[in-house]
Parts: C-alpha cells; sequence; structure tokens
C-alpha cells in the first residue's frame, strides 16, 4: 500500500485480511484477478458517475469466476461483503463534499503494490523478456483494474457532449492511464512534456497525480448529474379567499375547511 498523509478512513486491519483472501481466492478462478486489479476496478466504481448494484458489476469484474469461486450462498455473502466493506471505503474516500471543502488534500489511499528496479531485475533474471519486466511499475495493475471498469461500462462512462468537459475528463483519465507506461516510453516523454516542464517526476508524484485525478473524476461527475426538476408549490389562498375550485364559497367553508385538504391535491 502507498499511503498518503491526510487519506480519509481505511479498512480495519481484519476487513484487508478478508478483502485480500476473496481476491486470492477469486485469483485461482480468474485470469489477472489480483487484489490490486481488483481494487483499481473498484475505485473506478466509487469514482463513477453512478454506483451499480453488486448484481450488475460483479460480473463484469470477475466474469463467471465469482459464482465458481463460492458457490455455496453462505461464502458468497461473506465474500461480497469484504468487497463491499472495500468499496465504502473507497467512496468515503471519495466523498464529493469532502473532497470540495479540501481541494488540495489527498484522500485517495489505494492498495498498491510496490516495483522496484531489483524486483524486475528479478523478473528478467527469471526469464520474463526486459520489455515485459520493463512494464511491472507501482500503480501499473491499479490503473489496469480501473480501466477495465470503464471498458466493462461505456455507456456510463460515456463522455459528455460538450467539448469543454469531455477534453477535461480526457486529460483527467490521461493522468490516470500514464500509470501504464514505462518510464522510457515516447507517451510518457510526452505527458512529462505536457504536465512536468520542470524536470521528469518520481513514481510517487505520477501515483498522486493519478490519485488527484480519480478524485477530481468523483467532483466532474457529481458537477454534471441530472438535477432533479424542481417542484412547483402553488400558494395556499387565505381562509376568507375565494376557494380555486371555482365554487363560489370562500375557501374556508369548502375546500379549505376540516378534512377537506385532500381535495385540494387533486385540483
Amino acid at each position: 500500500m502507498i499511503p498518503h498523509p491526510g487519506a480519509a478512513r481505511q479498512n480495519s486491519a481484519a476487513e484487508l485480511r478478508a478483502f485480500d483472501a476473496v481476491c486470492q481466492r477469486l485469483a485461482g478462478f480468474g485470469a489477472g484477478l489480483s487484489a490490486e486489479r481488483i481494487e483499481g476496478f473498484l475505485t473506478a466504481l466509487a469514482a463513477g458517475p453512478r454506483l451499480p448494484e453488486p448484481a450488475e458489476w460483479l460480473p463484469l469484474m470477475c466474469g463467471d469466476a465469482f459464482e465458481r469461486t463460492f458457490a455455496d450462498p453462505a461464502d458468497a455473502q461473506q465474500a461480497e461483503r469484504a468487497l463491499l466493506l472495500r468499496l465504502k471505503v473507497l467512496g468515503d474516500q471519495l466523498d464529493p463534499q469532502a473532497l470540495m471543502d479540501e481541494p488540495q488534500a489527498l484522500r485517495l489511499d489505494p492498495l498498491m503494490s510496490e516495483w522496484t528496479d531489483a524486483d524486475r531485475d528479478r523478473l528478467v533474471s527469471e526469464g520474463v523478456k526486459l520489455e515485459e519486466a520493463a512494464l511491472m511499475q507501482t500503480g501499473g495493475l491499479w490503473a489496469e483494474g480501473f480501466f477495465a471498469a470503464l471498458d466493462a461500462q461505456p455507456a456510463l462512462w460515456a463522455a459528455p457532449a460538450d467539448e469543454e468537459s469531455a477534453e477535461m475528463l480526457n486529460v483527467l483519465l490521461q493522468q490516470i492511464s500514464v500509470l501504464l507506461l514505462p518510464p522510457h516510453d515516447p507517451l510518457m516523454a510526452g505527458h512529462v512534456k505536457l504536465f512536468y516542464p520542470r524536470g521528469e517526476p518520481t513514481r510517487d508524484e505520477l501515483l498522486a497525480e493519478a490519485c488527484g485525478a480519480v478524485q477530481d473524476l468523483r467532483v466532474f461527475w457529481v458537477d454534471r448529474a441530472p438535477k432533479p426538476a424542481t417542484r412547483r408549490v402553488e400558494a395556499t389562498p387565505g381562509r376568507n379567499d375565494a376557494c380555486p375550485c371555482g365554487s363560489g364559497k370562500k375557501f374556508k367553508k369548502c375546500h379549505g375547511g376540516p378534512g377537506a385538504g385532500a381535495g385540494l391535491d387533486r385540483l
């Protein structure tokens, strides 16, 4: 885990152990279902325009691996609960009001495996191709999971129609997708030139940038959520005014009398 000062609450140690155990079991039935990739998927759910129900996102994340791994209903319920507890904490870390109150605070604290040059050298010594080992960067698997959630829900993550919002969305996603690139990739060089004119960033700076982009995404979607229609409430007539029903009687003698309130709702 890469800790960030000022992050919101985390899961308890017991909850994290349960989450990790579920992810390890899923990994035995589904290719690529590591804890870090699942963490990225859940982060995208928490940051998105709408939080789907588990029945919708579990198959998108796991295919049929969840049903095959947790065939017993009670076991499946416990596994789903462990995933939901992690999703709940991610949702708390991405609480829109807290993010807007402190726009500079880094609240998101994702679970990630840290990769070093020694780790990549070890992979090469074990027969992994150099270019494949170079892809093993801290945050890379998390970003894979994040974009897997976007790819699985294209309608939900469709860019807004206005050009300015669409460009803003593209920039925020670019700041996350850069975690998928090895340091010397030409696309990485372009990103550095655009966002880091003072020099090449450290990996920690790129991770902080990606987490900040996820936070901005959450606020982005909240700002663009459909606004509920305004309900027009007619002013209530005075007791001595004419009743609006057209009877010619005073309001107090007609629909404003005792027990007559329901009649106004039908006008």
